[in-house]
């Protein structure tokens, strides 16, 4: 059974062919679903225009002022302009003409889930922490971060439940950072997203030793479905419902659905190196990231990775040049770093000792302190 939150749609189509058409198109979009008229309120409204548009518009107007329907959508022939115009002062978003286009109305969907992601009411929704990391530049250690974070939150003396997943499309390395063979990746759940629940995410992920269930990314081009805004959030819904904690390993990936997974996210870390290259980097990466409204400020958390206090660049002249202050920095061990990625195994299993395993303690406590652990019921898969 799903347990994650859908869109309700209801249509009001004269047409059956027609209204099969919208079915098809909407049970084929994650995160919607068709209900039928009585089930309560409707995010979505589908209406067809009749032979007395003035009549449907009333209609339209008295189930906004009552809250029966929060958006609506009109189909119907090629009407004239001022039929359009008046439906948009109603408050109609999108209009469909006949014959239908279903990649018109495909994209009218993804719109919608956009819109009501970012709505503030989603905020409930929220139960396990979405952790995003990012990289400034390529090779800084986006997935040494990610990997060792999430195997800290499961490590812990009350642990939490973990999920890492990998948006390094093609190029992902976790499965080689933990020495695990998944037997699944994520475009398991691309092909297969209307089979998505609770139980069939949990035989896609593949448990770590340490408690950590990843979810990773293809191993090679092999025609995989690539994730879309709409799939991210029925993932990540579905996976912050079942987790503590869910980390996200983004390396540089800027595509539509990793952006959707840090819209999501409690936490951005993104991920730096003092270098030149890489501040510059950084720099424009926090500038887009805020400027086009992406993601609020004060969720992005700077982490410089390999620090140390001695070299050309100080502290202060980063966050000079970047405009915002360092979050965490992570100290230089490439030698003890390396050994653990060439033994795939976590910082805390071979250097349990090392400072930069204590390192990414801290790290993990700062972002997710050990008192703020909730007690509540989990699913029967987390009963230990």
């Amino acid at each position: 059974m799903t347990i994650i939150r859908e869109i309700k749609v209801q249509l009001a189509i004269h047409s059956e062919p027609l209204a099969k058409e919208f079915r098809k198109i909407i049970d084929g979009t994650a995160g919607m679903k068709v209900e039928g008229a009585g089930n309560g309120p409707a995010e979505l409204l589908i209406l067809e225009l009749g032979r007395t548009p003035e009549q449907d518009f009333k209609r339209i107007e008295a189930l906004l002022a009552e809250n029966k329907a929060k958006e609506i959508f009109l189909t119907g022939g090629n009407p004239d302009s001022n039929i359009l115009m008046q439906a948009m002062r109603l408050g109609v978003k999108e209009f469909f003409p006949l014959p239908l286009n279903p990649g018109e109305v495909q994209a009218a969907m993804e719109r919608l889930l956009v819109r009501v992601d970012t709505k503030p009411a989603d905020v409930q929704l929220k139960k396990g922490r979405i952790i995003s990391i990012c990289g400034g530049k390529g090779g800084v250690g986006t997935t040494t971060v990610a990997v060792n974070l999430a195997v800290s939150y499961a490590s812990r003396k009350e642990p939490l439940s973990v999920a890492l997943l990998d948006m390094n499309t093609i190029f992902g390395e976790i499965p080689l950072f933990l020495e695990i063979s998944p037997k699944f990746h994520w475009g398991e759940i691309t092909k297969n997203i209307e089979r998505l629940d609770n139980t069939f995410l949990m035989n896609v992920l593949t448990r770590h030793g340490s408690g950590v269930h990843v979810l990773p990314s293809p191993a090679y081009l092999n025609g995989h479905h690539q994730p879309t805004p709409s799939i991210m959030q029925r993932l990540l819904g579905l996976m912050r419902q079942l987790f503590d904690v869910v980390i996200i390993d983004g390396g540089q990936s800027l595509n539509d659905a990793a952006l959707k997974g840090m819209q999501m996210s409690d936490e951005v870390l993104l991920v730096s190196t003092l270098s030149l290259p890489c501040l510059s980097n950084t720099s424009k990466l926090l500038r887009s990231f805020t400027d086009l409204g992406y993601i609020k400020k004060e969720r992005i958390k700077v982490i410089l990775n390999r620090y140390m206090k001695k070299n050309e660049i100080t502290l202060e002249d980063a966050e000079a040049g970047i405009g915002q202050n360092v979050f965490y920095s992570i100290p230089n061990d490439y030698k003890t770093t390396m050994a653990a990625i060439n033994s795939g195994k976590p910082l805390s299993e071979l250097a349990p000792q090392a400072p930069i395993a204590g390192s990414i303690i801290e790290l993990s406590e700062k972002l997710i302190p050990l008192e703020i652990k909730e007690t509540k019921k989990r699913w029967s898969l987390f009963k230990r």
